[in-house]
C-alpha cells in the first residue's frame, strides 16, 4: 500500500504515541448485580473492564434500559470496547491502531460485528462506547452496513478517540478528548477534515501536563466529566440501566499475527 507524504508523517506520529498510550490492562471491578451508570465516567469505568489481559476479551455487550426522562425509556443493547492493549493473538495492537486509523477493515471490527450479530437480535436500539481504539472501532461499527442494516445505532461515545471517517455513520456520535490527551487528534481523518476533527470533540481540562495520563485517566473523574450523561452529552440527564452479570464478553483474536502481540 502506497501512502502520501502526510500520510507517512501521520503515521509516524500515531505510532509514537499509541506506544506512550498503551496500557499493560486494568483489574476487573467488582461485581454489582443492579447497575445505573448515570454519567460518562461511570461509562468509562464500565469500558476499562475490557482491558483484561485477554482472559475475557475486549468487548463487552449487555441488555439494559435507556432512560432520557420519566417517559422517554427504552430498551437497548450496549456495546463496550477496550481499546490497545498488547496481548498474544488479541487485535488490538500496533497493526490494529493503523488499520483502523486509516478507516481499514481489521479483525477487531470484524469480532464487534460477529458478536453483535450472534447476541443480539436484529432491530434492536444499539449503543456503542469505546475508550482509544475501542472508540475508533466504534464510530467503524456505527457506519458498518451489516449493523445498520440490521439494527437501530442510537448513540456512539468515544473516550480519547480520534475522528474515524464520519461519511455514511449513524447515531448520534459524542467524542471526548482531555485538553492535553494527543490522541483524539491521530488519524488520517484528521489529514483531510482537520476542521471536523476539533470541532468534533468535546474538551475538558483535567490539569494534566502528561498526555499519556491524560489518555489513561481523566475520562474516570467525576470533576472533569462528570456533567456528561451516559451518551456523553453535556448536562445531559441520560442513565442506562443493566444487570452486571448479564454481560458477555467476546475475544477479538488476529489473523494477522496470531501468535504475537502486535
Amino acid at each position: 500500500m502506497k501512502f502520501k507524504k502526510k500520510k507517512l508523517i501521520s503515521l509516524g506520529t500515531f505510532l509514537v504515541v499509541v506506544l506512550l498510550t498503551s496500557f499493560a490492562g486494568y483489574s476487573l471491578a467488582g461485581s454489582n448485580e443492579n447497575v445505573t451508570l448515570t454519567n460518562s465516567p461511570a461509562l468509562f469505568l464500565s469500558v476499562r473492564n475490557g482491558y483484561n489481559g485477554g482472559e475475557k476479551g475486549p468487548i463487552q455487550i449487555v441488555k439494559g434500559t435507556l432512560k432520557k426522562s420519566s417517559n422517554d425509556t427504552k430498551e437497548a443493547y450496549l456495546i463496550m470496547l477496550s481499546g490497545t492493549e498488547f496481548v498474544n493473538g488479541q487485535a488490538t495492537g500496533i497493526v490494529t491502531d493503523l488499520m483502523v486509523g486509516f478507516n481499514q477493515d481489521n479483525d477487531y471490527l470484524k469480532a464487534v460485528v460477529s458478536a453483535v450479530s450472534e447476541a443480539v437480535p436484529k432491530d434492536s436500539n444499539l449503543i456503542i462506547a469505546g475508550h482509544s481504539l475501542g472508540g475508533m472501532v466504534a464510530q467503524q461499527l456505527s457506519g458498518n452496513k451489516t449493523i445498520k442494516k440490521n439494527y437501530n445505532i442510537l448513540n456512539v461515545i468515544a473516550f480519547g478517540s480520534p475522528l474515524i471517517n464520519p461519511i455514511g455513520r449513524e447515531g448520534t456520535i459524542k467524542r471526548l478528548g482531555d485538553k492535553a490527551d494527543l490522541v483524539p487528534y491521530l488519524s488520517a481523518s484528521g489529514l483531510y477534515l482537520p476542521i471536523w476533527q476539533i470541532v468534533g470533540l468535546n474538551r475538558e481540562d483535567g490539569g494534566y501536563t502528561d498526555s499519556k495520563k491524560a489518555h489513561s485517566e481523566s475520562y474516570a473523574r467525576e470533576d472533569v466529566w462528570g456533567n456528561y450523561d451516559v451518551l456523553g452529552i453535556k448536562n445531559g440527564s441520560a442513565s442506562f440501566s443493566y444487570d452486571e452479570t448479564t454481560i458477555t464478553y467476546y475475544k477479538a483474536p488476529s489473523s494477522i499475527f496470531p501468535d504475537s502481540n502486535y
